[in-house]
């Protein structure tokens, strides 16, 4: 192990095979390697083999980047083969100075995965110092009356090395009348000692010269000389005697210069010059001052325990007539807390991500402090709440890991302060703070604004308009937080989705493409998609609805009265006796458009007699005014104009003509006059709605049987019902419904009045009626008919069958909310549309067909008692209870009657027979 393997003994090999051993088995203990080498080897030699003591093989050292952590750069690692090298010069006197132990202790880092091993190099001493004399030559004044046995320190030489390398002895050249003794101090160190074996004899020999040799215990020793140059002085008799040997004084560091340490006293027996002592000393001190008079020793500067530990300062004793005495005072300097503790960092990592599990390495930390025993012990802690903790990894290490959930979005950084606090009295502490920024990872989906979008575009847009945007955030960074927006469902067909809207992927704006028609399309819904461009990207949705609003841009369309083939318009009888109030006819009209845009009004253009006839400002009905005079023309002309509710509104316009007449050959001279040709399919047209009529009147004579002939079968009391007042019966469907179309799967009971009247009421339900159930309708003597809830139920439990209140504006609508086509006649013809123009949507799709059929004659009474032909074209739900009554905006040619349900009480009493013949302008008819 390097070029010092070979002045090593077993021990030190054995000792690094255990490390080694222990770095193989044992890594959840220390995990510290440790290596001795000597000082002062080569640049470049080996210290062991790092990379094989820590388990790590040749291939692996360039994943693993091994490298070491050391302030300054005693040893490098060899990226090839992994061996520990030294880097620079090994001193071990400057580096340690005189500690008996000198180590090194420094981290080993290898990453992926990332980590840190302990290792110490023991640096070990060699011979490499010789001991040195701070002069080449002393002197030495001796009195020749110096008894013999009398000793004198000499000045000692200081050795760099320790231990055996260190100053071992002194050796003196031979002498006759000197000796030398060798002297330990308390700290081990070796001092010379002069002892005069002889008495002295100035006159005989008054200099004597010898050489003072300092050997260290190398092998080979080293050795150092200096001359000692002795002086023998006239006899003194007594010399000066201190009270003390050897002075031990212990002194705090830090204390302020001038601080008294100790006072030595020597006396002299001897009187006048040769009793008067002065004290100096021995070697001329830099740190304390000695008082020659009285003694005192002070300090000169601030002492620092961190620098020197021990001071050993000799005092010399000199009276009058030269002889001296020496004595040593060895002062102990006591450490005190005066150094805080140092924090630093060392490895840290790069990058943080923030989903990195507790547990992950941050950085390794180091404390240092200057101090000794307990003001030299550290505790190391995190300020504040962060997701860290610093663990203990060995005496003054210490790992920051992990300890909680990172979130960027709610801290991207965090302050971390470390703390170091010793335990001196009163404690000192030291901080450090560094900032740890922690990357981002895509891990929030991007969030929309809204939880969902509706927004309103009347048609007639210009094509390429914005209609809406959507706005949706991610708080991620960077590519994980840049949103896009794209469309990925729609409720139109995927094929035209591109030619109605699309999408600014950038800013989320919705463009039109197209210019919307409220009257082909109402409303469609888009599902709008924002996705973030990490990896792997998020995304989230979001449902956009937009609702075509209506303009006026449809002209109301007459529907009746109709013209005839040829462009003429056909006329209607009016009773001669007919009274005021009478209804003629009624002028029937629908618009496209939907709300006001579809709210009709009827005005009388021209009149051939202005007052007399009226006419109903929002039903159409044209009613007399007054009865017939003597002075009136037979035949009448009415120009009327239907306008729209719109701005500006749109209009169109109707001629009736209207004859009064009592029969249909009261009709005909007058006609006679205005020659037309003859139109065979007029004629035809007139017999089949005649063959119509009678048809559905056999028909609903044949069910009206049918229904009694099956009820009188019937062993159940309730069957019977139906022709008592207020009870009902039950007919099952004809029709299987039809779901395809749209319709509910429910089927209808007919329950047919003894009377006349065909007036509808209702009762309100208490159950929900469930697919396949029968709806039941029943009637009361008034001739009301009203729907249960299970006609299974009805006949099982007839208590619950109870009489209610007037219907409310949930069963059926409001004269206020008829639309203009439609209303009765005791209404109030200004009333109001209803505000929202998509409730009224399906309703004017039927009034269109409805009213179409009435003008056809194809829906005299189709579709049942009170139905308008609605079920069998929308489906039994829809009933005269949903919509308004359109039977009278229709008429019906060969009677004076509309399709109404109240005929006879507006016209007061019953039309006159052969009443309400239509024929056409000049039309002649013989019979």
């Amino acid at each position: 192990m390097g070029s010092g393997a070979a002045e090593r003994g077993w021990a030190e090999r054995r000792s690094v095979l255990f490390a080694f051993l222990l770095s193989l088995f044992g890594p959840a203990l220390s995990e510290q390697i440790r290596y001795r080498i000597p000082e002062e080897m080569p640049e470049g030699s080996v210290v062991g083999n790092l990379a094989k003591d820590l388990g790590l093989t040749v291939h692996e050292l360039p994943t693993r980047q091994l490298r070491i952590s050391l302030e300054k750069a005693y040893f490098t690692v060899s990226a090839k083969s992994g061996e520990l090298l030294v880097g620079s010069r090994l001193d071990r006197e400057q580096i340690c100075g005189k500690k008996p132990a000198c180590t090194l202790e420094f981290e080993a880092v290898a990453e992926n995965p990332l980590n840190f091993y302990h290792v110490s190099v023991d640096i070990e001493d060699i011979n490499d110092h010789t001991p040195k004399f701070t002069q080449t030559s002393f002197d030495l004044q001796i009195s020749e009356s110096t008894v013999p046995g009398t000793r004198f320190i000499l000045e000692t030489a200081e050795d760099a090395d320790i231990g055996l390398n260190a100053l071992q002895i002194y050796k003196l050249s031979l002498s006759p009348i000197f000796s030398l003794i060798n002297k330990e101090k308390q700290d081990g160190s070796k001092y010379p000692e002069l002892a005069l074996e002889k008495r002295l004899d100035r006159e005989q020999q008054s200099y004597h010269r010898l050489v003072l040799i300092a050997l260290d215990g190398g092998d080979p020793p080293l050795s150092s000389t200096t001359e000692l140059r002795i002086q023998v002085t006239d006899a003194n008799d007594n010399p000066p005697v201190f009270n003390q040997d050897v002075y031990r004084v212990s002194l705090r560091e830090n204390v302020p210069p001038g601080t008294a340490v100790v006072q030595v006293s020597a006396t002299d027996q001897d009187e006048g010059v040769n009793s008067e002592i002065t004290y100096s000393f021995y070697r001329t001190g830099q740190v304390f001052s000695l008082n020659s008079k009285s003694g005192e020793i002070t300090t000169r500067k601030t002492l620092d325990f961190e620098e020197i530990k021990e001071y050993s300062i000799v005092v010399e004793g000199r009276d009058g007539g030269g002889l001296a005495a020496q004595c040593t005072i060895e002062i102990n300097i006591q450490d005190e807390n005066d150094n805080r503790p140092e924090v630093t960092f060392h490895s840290l990592a790069e990058i943080i991500l923030e989903n990195a599990r507790p547990g992950t390495l941050i950085a390794l930390i180091k404390i240092h402090d200057r101090d000794s025993g307990e003001n030299g012990e550290v505790n190391c802690r995190l300020e504040g709440e962060v997701p860290f903790q610093i663990i203990s990894s060995s005496k003054n290490s210490y790992k920051l890991v992990i300890d909680g959930t990172l979130d960027r979005e709610q801290t991207p950084e965090y302050n971390v302060t470390i703390t170091a606090t010793d335990r001196g009295k009163p404690p000192l502490s030291s901080s450090t703070t560094i900032t740890l920024h922690i990357t981002d990872v895509n891990d929030n989906a991007p969030v929309f604004h809204q939880a969902s979008y509706v927004v309103h575009v009347a048609e007639n847009n210009p094509p390429g308009a914005s209609i809406a945007q959507v706005s949706a955030s991610d708080p991620d960074l960077g590519p994980n937080g840049r949103v896009s927006y794209s469309i990925v469902n729609s409720d139109l067909e995927p094929r035209a989705l591109a030619s109605y809207v699309s999408v600014s992927a950038q800013s989320g704006v919705v463009f039109a493409q197209r210019a919307f028609d409220h009257e082909q399309l109402r409303a469609f819904e888009l599902t709008l998609q924002a996705r973030d461009q990490g990896s792997p990207a998020l995304s989230a949705n979001v449902s956009l609805r937009v609702l075509v609003g209506d303009r006026n841009d449809n002209a109301p369309r007459v529907l009746y009265p109709a013209l005839g083939p040829d462009g003429s318009a056909l006329f209607d009888t009016v009773p001669r006796a007919a009274q005021p109030g009478y209804l003629v006819t009624k002028v029937v009209a629908v618009d496209a458009d939907s709300g006001h845009n579809a709210w009709l009004s009827y005005h009388v253009l021209q009149a051939s007699e202005p007052g007399l006839f009226s006419l109903g400002l929002r039903t159409g009905e044209v009613r007399t005014a007054r009865a017939l005079g003597d002075r009136d023309a037979a035949r009448q002309r009415l120009l009327v104009a239907v306008r729209d509710g719109g701005q500006p509104p749109l209009s169109a316009t109707a001629t009736l003509l209207l004859v009064f007449a009592d029969s249909l050959q009261e009709v005909l001279p007058d006609v006679s006059d205005r020659p037309a040709p003859s139109d065979p399919q007029a004629e035809l047209q007139f017999y089949l709605v005649v063959a119509l009529a009678l048809i559905s009147v056999l028909f609903l004579l044949a069910v009206i049987l049918a229904v009694a002939l099956s009820l009188r079968r019937s062993s159940r009391p309730a069957a019977w019902g139906c022709f008592q007042p207020g009870l009902c019966v039950k007919s099952g469907p004809v029709v299987p419904p039809n779901y395809s179309e749209g319709t509910l799967p429910y089927s209808y009971n007919l329950c047919v009045a003894h009377t006349g009247k065909t007036e509808f009421n209702f009762l309100t339900c208490n159950e929900q009626l469930s697919s396949g159930q029968d709806i039941l309708l029943c009637g009361d003597s008034s001739g009301a008919l009203f729907p249960l809830c299970n006609s299974n139920e009805s006949t099982s439990h007839p208590e619950t069958l109870t009489p209610q209140a007037p219907p409310n504006t949930d069963w059926r609508f409001s004269q206020a909310q008829r639309p203009g086509t439609s209303g009765s006649q005791n209404g109030d013809e200004t009333g109001t549309w209803p505000n929202n123009q998509f409730d009224t949507e399906m309703l004017q799709a039927m009034i269109l067909a409805s009213a179409s059929e009435a003008a056809d004659g194809s829906s005299t009474l189709g579709g049942g008692a009170g139905t308008m032909g609605l079920s069998a074209r929308y489906g039994p739900q829809f009933t005269l209870q949903h919509v308004p009554d359109y039977r009278q905006n229709v008429y019906i040619p060969g009677s004076n009657a509309t399709l109404t349900s109240a005929a006879g009480k507006r016209d007061g009493k019953a039309p006159a027979g052969g009443n309400g013949n239509k024929k056409k302008s000049g039309k002649k008819e013989k019979k």
